[in-house]
């Protein structure tokens, strides 16, 4: 019995050694078989497995003949994450720790005993190289929300989403008064390729809302609530402002203009009792100042109107000697 265990031992150590130089091929002299990996989850995408997780990989021989039922295996497993190992069962469980995409190793070497036709016994050998690739995700734990819970009308709010688990696929979010799941389709889906995710709003009126989150990879989904106080603002916004200062100073503007003209008006009466008769007359007092290239002239048209005026200058007599 004991020299059954060591000749059974010595055969396995001696596979070992040939695994690194077992020749790799597809062709029908080489094993046939498949390599499957399940997981106790029911997950609608194919390849995609979960984290912190057990795996179940076990290779399935085709040999519908029985032809390597007598034959001694030995499987070399790499996992794709630095973990190898060498086992004699074709089924390994296995558990990843990180996300990422793996590809899983399989080389197998069946070995056998044949008579020959002189009678003698020959160790017959053949050998298979298989793979299949993971993809390791994370389930969405949770959504954490950083930001304010009381802010003022016209004020930029910024959040930041910090999904809990492996970045989601999308993001939808929807501002309600009140703290109630999203409905499909009630919201437009934004792309995120990572971790965290900053969202912008400014609210217009006062009020008590809630932004309604979710966010989904390909293996889970998550839902989040964020409640938030909206006050008046005390500070009109500059857009509201602007228009107000611009139509007041057009108002105070005209007043002047009203208030000086007025003046003006009364002072033209008291120095001119009797109205000027004529459209030249009234060109020349209204306009006067502005047609004529200087004040003298000026003043000499209104001179020769008033009668009561000294004129400019005297007359001077000539005498000849």
């Amino acid at each position: 019995m004991a020299q059954a265990v060591w000749s059974r031992l010595g055969r396995i150590l001696w596979l070992a050694c040939l695994l690194p130089w077992a020749p790799a091929g597809v062709a029908a002299e080489f094993l046939v078989g498949d390599l499957v990996v399940t997981q106790n989850t029911s997950l609608p995408w194919p390849s995609s497995y979960l984290t912190k997780t057990v795996l179940k990989v076990s290779f399935l021989l085709h040999d519908p003949s029985n032809f390597l039922k007598t034959a001694l295996f030995l499987y070399s497993w790499d996992f794709g994450d630095g973990t190898q190992m060498v086992t004699e069962d074709s089924v390994v469980y296995y558990n990843y720790s990180i996300i990422g995409t793996f590809t899983v190793k399989l080389k197998v070497v069946a070995e056998w005993e044949e008579v020959e036709p002189d009678a003698t016994r020959a160790v017959k050998q053949k050998t298979g190289d298989f793979s299949a690739s993971l993809k390791l995700q994370e389930t969405l734990r949770g959504i954490q929300v950083l930001g304010p819970t009381l802010i003022q009308t016209f004020q930029k709010m910024t959040m930041t989403l910090n999904f809990l688990g492996s970045p989601p696929l999308t993001v939808c979010w929807r501002l309600k008064p009140e703290c109630l799941p999203l409905e499909e389709g009630e919201c437009h889906p934004v792309s995120v390729a990572s971790t965290a995710y900053n969202l912008t709003h400014t609210f217009r009126d006062p009020g008590d809302y809630c932004f309604s989150i979710r966010a989904e990879n390909i293996i889970s989904k998550t839902h989040q609530y964020h409640k938030i106080q909206v006050w008046p603002s005390r500070i009109q916004p500059a857009v509201f402002a602007f228009p107000c200062a611009t139509l007041i100073t057009v108002m105070l503007a005209f007043i002047m203009y009203m208030t000086l003209r007025n003046a003006t008006q009364q002072k033209d009466m008291v120095e001119n009792p009797e109205p000027p008769s004529g459209v030249r007359c009234c060109c020349q007092m209204c306009c006067g100042p502005f047609l004529l290239e200087t004040p003298s002239e000026y003043l000499e048209i209104v001179r020769e109107n008033h009668g009561l005026l000294p004129p400019l200058y005297k007359s001077v007599k000539t005498y000849t000697v």
